[in-house]
């Protein structure tokens, strides 16, 4: 295993902002006699939720590492937040990370053809802004054409916000810098469209942070316009669960089926080890 981190802002050559992240932490197989030859492998890029205040520590690595011991190579975004989270930076750091794995991957194991996002909370609402960012003139503005292929083959919403009457204030708060002019910009819901990437929707009907409306939302979005998803809500468990493990503070057996759930469902859409060309 290869566990490295990355400075996103170098390695596209942009200048950071006083106080902003945008690293990005890498969890990838490497060439071993130990592992299967001449294969290379899905990846998985992790978004910690935290209402754009904060990284959520348990919704990165603990969530990285499950999907490792399923054979993908996994990614965790640590991305700008509290002042620094206005739209756009977080985005545009979304954005360098699915291009640095996909322009890197040839020298690595992953396989740029198969990668999915998964999104907590803010990190789910950032995950939805994320798949949409290829026609964002903010973003096109400071990468240019290589946006076009920062797209992701799928995505999984857990306890996702979204932009609906009981929203979590303080995300959106946060995102929009309290402007009110960015509202349109930042609800992902009506910025998707047919071409959207498929989607894996969780939560829990209780959460009393972010209301399960919100994922009920989402999902009828995606059923109009004809993306494909799937969806799962639990009938009962906290906001910010997590794997729903002791390991992580939140024991919830029955909601902790999400990730094996959500496993299936990537193997059904082609998420698997492949031989290399």
């Amino acid at each position: 295993m290869k566990t490295y981190r990355i400075d996103l802002y170098e390695y596209f050559g942009l200048k950071r902002g006083e106080g902003c992240e945008g690293y990005l932490d890498v969890y990838e197989y490497g060439i071993s006699e130990e592992f299967t030859q001449n294969r290379i492998r899905p990846a998985m890029l992790v978004i910690p939720g935290g209402g754009y205040g904060w990284c959520s520590q348990r919704e990165s690595e603990p969530i990285a590492m499950q999907y490792v011991a399923q054979g993908f190579n996994s990614y965790c975004l640590q991305y700008s937040v509290q002042e620094n989270a206005k739209y756009p930076t977080p985005v545009l750091e979304a954005v360098m990370a699915v291009l640095y794995i996909k322009q890197t991957a040839k020298n690595t194991t992953t396989n740029p053809d198969k990668m999915c996002g998964v999104g907590f909370s803010a990190g789910g609402h950032l995950l939805g802004m994320l798949i949409t960012a290829y026609a964002n003139k903010e973003i096109r503005a400071v990468l240019g054409d290589q946006v076009d292929s920062a797209r992701l083959d799928g995505a999984i919403f857990s306890y996702a916000v979204i932009l609906t009457e009981n929203t979590h204030k303080g995300s959106i708060q946060n995102i929009t810098g309290g402007d009110s002019a960015l509202i349109p910009t930042v609800d992902i819901v009506n910025n998707l469209n047919a071409n959207s990437t498929p989607a894996f929707i969780w939560t829990t009907a209780d959460d009393g942070t972010v209301p399960s409306e919100s994922s009920l939302e989402l999902a009828c979005a995606y059923k109009r316009l004809g993306i494909p998803f799937e969806l799962h809500v639990f009938e009962h468990g906290r906001h910010g669960l997590a794997l729903a493990t002791e390991e992580v503070n939140s024991p919830a057996p029955e909601v902790a089926k999400w990730v094996e759930l959500s496993i299936t469902w990537l193997r059904n859409r082609g998420f698997n080890n492949v031989d290399k060309q």
